[in-house]
C-alpha cells in the first residue's frame, strides 16, 4: 500500500528555517497503532494523518501524533496539514477552511502567502503555583528574579510560561539535559528590530531528555492570548523561535475587531513521495 508523504517547513523564514512536519495523505486504513509506530519511525516533532472529515462543516480530518501519544491539537501540524491539503486541490466549502482535530474544528485562513489558523480557547490559564515556578528554575538554571512573569499556556499541549526581561537573557539560558518527570516549558521575551517578541519551547520526551522545540505554534497561540489580554503586547505583531538551535521561525500574530487571534506563518513543501508500507 502507497500514501502520499510530505515534508513540509512550517513558519519558515527561509527553507529549512522552521519546523518540519510529516504528512501522510489518504490515511483511511490505517489504525491508531500503524500511526503511532510511524510516527516513531520517523522521528520528527510530530507528524500527521490526513483523512476525510467526518464532522459535516469541517474540509477535512487530521490526526497528529508525537513520538509517544496523539494530540488533540498543535499548530505548526495543523498548518502544515492544510498546506498540504490545499497543495492536493482541497477546495474549502466556506469562506474560511475548517480543520477536524481532536480539540473539535478549527478555521484557518489564506493570508497572501501564509496560512493563519484562529487560536482556539485555553483549557488552562493562570499564573503558576510555587512548587512549578521552583521546578522551572531548577530545570533552566534560572534564579527566581529572573522571571517577570508566568502563566499557564495550555491548549491541548500544557505549556508553563515564564516571561524573561530581555532577548539576552532569554539566549543566555542553558536547560538541564534530562528531567524525571514530563515537562512542557515555555520562555518569552521581548525582542528586538522587526522581531517583537522571542520564545524558546522546551519538552521532555518519553525517555526523559530534554528537547527544544523550533516552532510551536500552539504555544504562540497561547501566549498571544496572554500577552494581548494583559495588555503586554498590540496586535499584530512578529514572533521568532528556535534562533538558539540554528532556526530562524517567525510567527505572525494578529487580533481582530471580533477579538479572534490568528497564528499565521509561511509553509514549504521540501520534500514528497509516496511510502512504501
Amino acid at each position: 500500500m502507497t500514501h502520499p508523504f510530505s515534508l513540509v517547513d512550517v513558519f519558515a523564514n527561509a527553507p529549512f528555517t522552521g519546523n518540519p512536519l510529516a504528512v501522510i495523505t489518504g490515511a483511511e486504513g490505517l489504525d491508531s497503532a500503524q500511526m503511532q509506530r510511524i510516527a516513531q519511525w520517523l522521528n520528527l516533532s510530530e507528524t500527521t494523518f490526513l483523512l476525510p472529515p467526518e464532522h459535516k462543516d469541517a474540509d477535512y480530518k487530521v490526526r497528529i501524533f508525537t513520538l509517544e501519544r496523539e494530540l488533540p491539537f498543535a499548530g505548526h501540524p495543523t498548518l502544515g496539514t492544510c498546506h498540504t491539503w490545499l497543495a492536493a486541490g482541497g477546495k474549502p466549502k466556506g469562506r474560511h477552511i475548517v480543520q477536524e482535530c481532536g480539540a473539535g474544528l478549527i478555521n484557518i485562513k489564506r493570508d497572501a502567502q501564509r496560512l493563519a489558523f484562529a487560536a482556539p480557547p485555553r483549557i488552562r490559564s493562570g499564573p503558576l503555583e510555587t512548587e512549578k515556578l521552583d521546578e522551572i528554575c531548577t530545570l533552566l538554571n534560572l534564579d527566581r528574579a529572573d522571571i517577570v512573569d508566568h502563566q499557564w499556556l495550555a491548549n491541548g499541549p500544557h505549556w508553563a510560561g515564564v516571561l524573561l526581561k530581555s532577548t539576552e537573557a532569554l539566549h543566555a539560558v542553558k536547560p538541564r539535559g534530562d528531567w524525571p518527570k514530563v515537562v512542557d516549558i515555555a520562555m518569552i521575551a521581548p525582542g528586538k528590530g522587526e522581531i517583537d517578541w522571542e520564545l524558546r519551547a522546551i519538552f521532555s520526551t518519553h525517555t526523559g531528555a530534554l528537547i527544544e522545540d523550533p516552532v510551536t505554534g500552539s504555544l504562540n497561540a497561547a501566549a498571544a492570548q496572554w500577552l494581548l489580554e494583559s495588555g503586554k503586547a498590540t496586535s499584530p505583531y512578529v514572533a521568532a523561535q528556535g534562533i538558539c538551535i540554528g532556526r530562524d521561525g517567525r510567527i505572525y500574530v494578529d487580533q481582530v475587531a471580533d477579538g479572534t487571534i490568528w497564528i499565521g506563518g509561511q509553509c514549504m513543501t521540501l520534500f514528497e513521495g509516496q511510502t512504501r508500507f
